[in-house]
């Protein structure tokens, strides 16, 4: 750690050490007789990359004065207009500014608890001179550190996270501590590897500003959702704003959702998480060090971190804390179509049957909010929906299913007595209040609304009853909730904001004003989806359905998501892919894209290339705003090209499914970045144009107009193309590959098993055909691979034992498949036909359970 030794060697600068500290200790810096400015020496010999903001207020432009009066150095860049955000900040902490002092430290029975002072007022208002730190040894791949205010209970993110009451006998980390200024330091025992170093820059913790910075081991850092950005983050002066929000996805701004966990890559292919328990507004800023900044409004600093030591490790430690995904019902992983503007019921009945007709798969039909009665929840248009009834039930006896959006606001507008919803919720008195004590009333689709408390177990039981009183009406099968940020399009509410200092912190993030639920704004969708998936378990008493625009850790124990409001265009189409890996390791992998694009047009063959990637979304749905770009809207080549790639969809179904048991009982990533499986490559640690489903199966889409081939990065090793079988041996380099118009590259791994299944036009109907494995050898001729299986709705069969489990080797030419879990689902699982690839010479025969088969041999070495 070269930059962490500079650090001491400024610090201990004998000069500096005395200059620095007595200036600092007089409280401004030293001037000259004239009053012009004094910095300490140091300040210059900090190297550009190492300076931390010391005013990171957004629009301020920092002058020296400015500057000095927080007792900050300054140095002004000529060639930058002005200070931090994405550049070089110009006011900056010098080494040894003033911070908390560790008074004490003792041991406890799961670690230590230390007391923090304060000897010295910051420049924020409402100081917390006195903290205490606990330190927890959690598990000895986990360690959780908790700095709260022991006088005053402050707000804690109310979500369920273990507690530990035991020491973890083999920590693979050791702590220490700096005394003054106060530094937390968390090394890998192994290898000594800083995982965490607080000492760089000063803790802040104020009432409303809450301040930590960290060393990173390397520029490689993944997570922090959610943003539009490359999978892997640019520590290049990057301030990532957390802060649910309205806006349709966009670089270099705050998404629907806050997600302040990371994955960090070491130099030596180990890896580690880190966690931040918070959900109030906040920055993260990035910077060339590396090194990364927390900056909060409100709350505690209690946080994670997890030593892996591999990335898919780390995955299963955080999910540990904040749970694991939920196991989707089958129809899930299905084709879903939706638009926004079918505008009649029979328009959407329509398009169900031209799917039909032309044998293209589609599970789901979904409805935007165009079906309700003047964009009212809970109701529909009996005008012009008159038949939405009988088209669900429809679906229903073509085993399909059905799924409608509902928004959050609660129209107030309606004559007294007659929106049962909005009447109920004022009588139990479910509605956030305003500081008044009022019910706040903002303004979404329906006109002026309410919104609904899910913090309140009681609005719960009126949303369940709301959802049961519809669903005795329109027989659904899940819920898309929208709009759940929630979005408000007025700024505060009908009576604007108050002015108080939950409107006005003393520091804001990049955010804009913030509304009045300061804490738990964020958490409101998480919030809404557990009452949701709460009150599906209970009509439909099978596993929930639910899609989510908002998301916070742990969602993916009641949702899944979606990407929100992208547009028809391939930059869109690219972009999805890192959206898509980054929610797999935030531990959502029910995940996909709007296929085709959601706003403006589609060309038809964008739509095309679309529909192939989404194939291989974990969430696959086509869906737009007014357009036709169902597949049937297209000509014949391309209604082609889409079919055969939603039916390849459903023949990897029970490899899929597979994939998402392991989610739910392990923590496992579902779509896969390279990386994970190939950690002393670094070729693959930025590679988001490509993906896995599991270990396994590559994907390498086009992603631009007018190709007709695509350019895929092999790790080294021996590779297998999905369709043919062919071998292809890489060294660890970019391969040309051919993808004609109707073709996605996919490519199979050395050493696997994938079972698939005959296809059909629902997946209801495709799972009970017969399986066909494909086994791709290793050049030692070893391959293995699994099949869960269940009846695919029933709620927690893992956890009951219904569920069959089966798992695939083959050696020295021999493949044995063995149960390992037996039920009844596993009588209906019959095998057809296996392909083996890389069979290096043609057999003078095949035998299955003693008994002789028929086989061929192709000369590209596959039987």
């Amino acid at each position: 750690m070269l930059a962490f030794s500079f650090w001491k060697k400024i610090k201990n600068h004998e000069s500096f050490s005395r200059r620095g500290t007595d200036a600092l200790s007089n409280s401004h810096f030293p001037s000259y007789p004239n009053g012009t400015w004094l910095q300490p020496e140091p300040c210059s010999q900090i190297p550009e990359a190492w300076r931390f903001d010391c005013y990171p207020e957004r629009g301020a432009v920092v002058t020296e004065e400015m500057c000095h009066a927080r007792n900050c150095c300054f140095i002004q860049r000529s060639q930058a207009k002005t200070s931090g955000r994405n550049g070089v900040p110009w006011c900056f902490y010098t080494p040894d500014y003033p911070s908390y002092e560790l008074v004490s430290i003792t041991d406890t029975e799961i670690g230590k608890v230390g007391k923090l002072l304060r000897n010295k007022k910051t420049y924020y208002p409402k100081d917390i001179d006195a903290l205490q730190m606990e330190v927890l040894y959690e598990e000895d791949n986990r360690l959780r550190v908790k700095i709260t205010d022991p006088a005053e209970k402050r707000y804690e993110v109310p979500i369920d996270v273990p507690v530990v009451q035991k020491k973890a006998p083999n920590p693979s980390y050791t702590v220490d501590f700096i005394k003054e200024p106060f530094g937390l330091i968390v090394k890998r025992t192994q290898t000594g590897t800083v995982l965490l170093n607080t000492s760089i820059a000063p803790l802040f913790y104020a009432d409303q500003f809450l301040q930590m910075s960290t060393l990173l081991p390397s520029r490689f850092i993944y997570g922090l959702g959610e943003h539009r950005s490359n999978f892997l983050h640019d520590v290049q002066w990057n301030t990532l704003t957390m802060w649910a929000r309205d806006v349709p996805p966009m670089e270099l701004t705050n998404l629907y959702g806050v997600h302040p966990f990371y994955l960090s890559m070491e130099s030596d292919g180990m890896a580690h998480g880190f966690f931040m328990l918070n959900s109030n507004a906040m920055d993260v800023a990035l910077q060339p060090a590396p090194a990364l900044t927390w900056r909060m409004i409100g709350g505690i600093l209690d946080f994670y971190i997890f030593l892996g030591p591999d990335p898919s490790s780390v995955i299963a430690q955080y999910l540990d804390v904040v749970g694991k995904p939920a196991m989707p019902i089958f129809w899930a992983l299905g084709y879903h179509l939706c638009r926004w503007g079918y505008k009649t019921s029979n328009k959407i009945w329509n398009v169900v049957k031209e799917m039909r007709n032309y044998g293209i798969p589609q599970d789901v039909q979904w409805n935007d909010i165009d079906y309700m009665d003047h964009a009212l929840d809970f109701t529909y248009d009996t005008v012009n929906f008159s038949s939405l009834p009988d088209l669900v039930k429809d679906l229903h006896r073509h085993d399909q299913h059905y799924v409608m959006i509902l928004d959050p606001g609660i129209s107030n507008s309606q004559l007294p007595g007659s929106y049962w919803p909005f009447d109920e919720g004022m009588k139990r008195g479910i509605f956030i209040n305003d500081s008044n004590g009022d019910v706040l009333i903002g303004k979404v689709w329906p006109g002026l609304t309410a919104f609904p408390d899910f913090s309140n177990p009681d609005t719960h039981e009126w949303w369940y009853q709301n959802l049961k009183r519809f669903h005795e009406k329109v027989p659904f099968d899940g819920v898309w909730i929208d709009m759940n940020e929630p979005s408000n399009f007025f700024d505060g509410s009908l009576n604007g904001c108050p002015d108080n200092e939950l409107e006005n912190p003393p520091y804001t993030p990049g955010i804009g004003k913030i509304s009045t639920h300061y804490n738990i704004h964020s958490l409101y969708g998480l919030m809404e989806a557990k009452a949701t998936e709460s009150a599906l378990r209970k009509i439909t008493n099978k596993r929930p359905f639910v899609i989510s625009r908002s998301t916070f850790p742990s969602q993916g124990k009641y949702s899944g998501h979606w990407l929100g409001d992208n547009r028809s265009q391939w930059k869109d189409l690219a972009t999805s892919i890192p959206g898509m890996l980054t929610f797999n390791i935030l531990g959502i992998p029910l995940i996909g894209a709007d296929i085709c694009g959601f706003g403006g047009s589609t060309t038809e063959e964008l739509c095309v290339r679309w529909t192939q990637l989404g194939a291989f979304y974990p969430f696959s749905r086509n869906h737009n705003s007014i357009d036709e770009q169902e597949p049937t809207a297209f000509s014949p080549a391309a209604r082609t090209a889409m079919k055969e790639a939603i039916l390849l969809r459903y023949s990897l179904f029970p490899h899929l499914y597979t994939l998402f048991h392991h989610a739910h009982i392990s923590g496992h990533t579902v779509v896969t970045p390279l990386l994970f499986q190939f950690l002393t490559d670094e070729k693959t640690y930025g590679i988001d144009k490509q993906f896995l489903w599991g270990k396994s199966l590559l994907v390498t889409p086009v992603l631009e107009a007018g190709r007709d081939y695509v350019v895929g990065y092999f790790p080294k090793g021996l590779w297998y193309d999905f369709h043919t079988g062919d071998s292809l041996i890489s060294s660890g380099e970019e391969i040309n590959l051919q993808a004609p118009k109707d073709k996605i590259n996919l490519h199979l791994r050395e050493g696997s098993v994938i079972p698939t299944q005959r296809p059909n036009a629902t997946l209801w109907v495709s799972s009970g055909q017969p399986l066909h494995l494909i086994v791709s050898l290793s050049e030692d001729g070893l391959a293995k691979g699994d099949l869960f299986w269940d009846d695919g709705e029933t709620l927690d069969t893992y956890e009951k034992d219904q569920y069959a489990y089966i798992y695939f080797t083959v050696e020295q030419n021999t493949m044995t498949s063995e149960v390992l879990h037996n039920h009844e689902e596993a009588t209906y699982i019959t095998v057809e036909t296996v392909s083996f690839y890389g069979v290096k010479t043609e057999p003078e025969n095949v035998t299955v359970n003693s008994q002789e088969a028929a086989f061929t041999y192709r000369n590209n070495q596959v039987i």
